[in-house]
């Protein structure tokens, strides 16, 4: 493409990461900063510990009250010392397994507890710049595709409810993306550093594991056998610290979100297409619908495209599954939590797509419905009420 050309989609990518930043803005309050991200409810003051009670923070409607809070509160108490987190969380060790991003917006905030509980709202922002950055690699917005492809991972559902709910969906994205950007140059065990700092954020990002490289002969297999350790080694010392608190209930915190194959998601099919006949194709219903449809063609391709040798491939499949056995539960909603939850499923179809090229538009367009979703979300600032 001629230079003129590249530079107007790149021109749009800059343009789309200063719509980003001004939305974010918008949630600005000038004594409570960004804490409207953190979905506390008005009605939470029973749950919320002292420390966080003696901060000034927004209070949002009680049906938007959400994880973030649980985990900014843990955040304020990162090593699990004070009693008042075990009143706090709906599920303390649940909850402290997933400890990572809580301790780096204490360290960002220098421990301070009202800019702990700021840092922990705005990180998710901050991890979006940085994946922005880091999916140049590879998806340059320098043609219409590269645009398209790496405009749907930015502004894909999961990613912003990432950040309009201060989650750990983002910041894990861009682990992730570290991750494989060092399998595919072979460093295992720099990929393997990574991962298992990323397992601290959530345990479902230890199926990242399955993007290092591919091993060849035995030598390669004990590299991997190794870096296998390395990945499991830093979420091991850390629940052997939260049983010491915890005890028995530890290890099986949120293994009951894993059923039988297809369960859940046949059962969200039919409560999506009975939503849509109820409510019209004029509604959120709808909405909700296409996310089905559009997870739905993203696994299609990666089995119609099976390239196995592709770390991002590896890494799509593997949440593809997941995205078949997940409890209902990560379903429920409109759209549900699925999105946030299957997010690397969603980046590698499209990095895939781009990379492979043929018939792009037609799969691009099914497998990014979600987008529409996405657009619903817009301006956020309506989420304040």
């Amino acid at each position: 493409m001629p230079l003129a050309g590249a530079r107007l989609w790149q021109g749009l990518a800059l343009l789309c990461c200063a719509l980003f930043l001004s939305s974010v803005a918008q949630f600005y309050q000038p004594s409570l900063g960004f804490t409207a991200f953190l979905g506390l409810a008005e009605d939470g003051h029973s749950w919320e510990t002292p420390t966080l009670q003696a901060i000034p923070h927004h209070h949002n409607p009680p049906f938007m009250a959400y994880d973030g809070g649980q985990y900014a509160q843990l955040a304020l108490e990162p090593l699990l010392q004070d009693p008042a987190i075990d009143r706090a969380l709906d599920n303390p060790p649940y909850r402290a397994r997933r400890i990572l991003f809580c301790w780096t917006a204490w360290v960002a905030g220098l421990g301070r507890p009202s800019w702990v509980v700021q840092a922990y709202a705005l990180q998710n922002v901050v991890c979006w710049l940085l994946l922005a950055w880091v999916m140049l690699w590879w998806l340059p917005p320098s043609t219409p595709r590269g645009f398209a492809a790496w405009f749907a991972v930015m502004f894909s559902h999961g990613l912003l409810a990432s950040v309009r709910l201060a989650l750990l969906d983002g910041p894990s994205m861009l682990l992730l993306a570290l991750a494989i950007a060092a399998s595919e140059r072979g460093r295992t065990w720099t990929a393997a550093g990574i991962l298992g700092i990323a397992g601290l954020g959530r345990e479902t990002n230890l199926l990242g594991a399955i993007s290092l490289p591919w091993p060849a002969g035995w030598k390669g297999w004990l590299r991997l056998a190794g870096a296998g350790i390395i990945v499991l080694l830093p979420l091991l010392v850390w629940q052997d610290y939260i049983w010491s608190i915890y005890r028995g209930t530890s290890a099986s915190a949120g293994t009951d979100h894993i059923t039988p194959p297809l369960l859940a998601y046949a059962h969200k099919w039919s409560r999506a297409l009975e939503a849509v006949q109820r409510d019209g194709w004029y509604s959120y219903a709808a909405a909700t619908l296409l996310v089905v449809a559009s997870l739905s063609i993203q696994v299609i391709y990666l089995a119609w495209n099976r390239a196995w040798r592709e770390p991002w491939w590896r890494l799509a499949a593997v949440f593809a599954a997941l995205l078949l056995v997940v409890d209902f539960v990560v379903w429920e909603g409109q759209p549900g939590a699925i999105t946030r939850v299957v997010l690397p499923l969603s980046v590698g179809f499209n990095v895939l797509l781009y990379k492979d090229g043929r018939q792009f538009w037609p799969w691009f367009v099914g497998g990014n419905l979600l987008l529409v979703a996405s657009a619903a979300m817009f301006p956020w600032s309506w989420w304040l009420g």
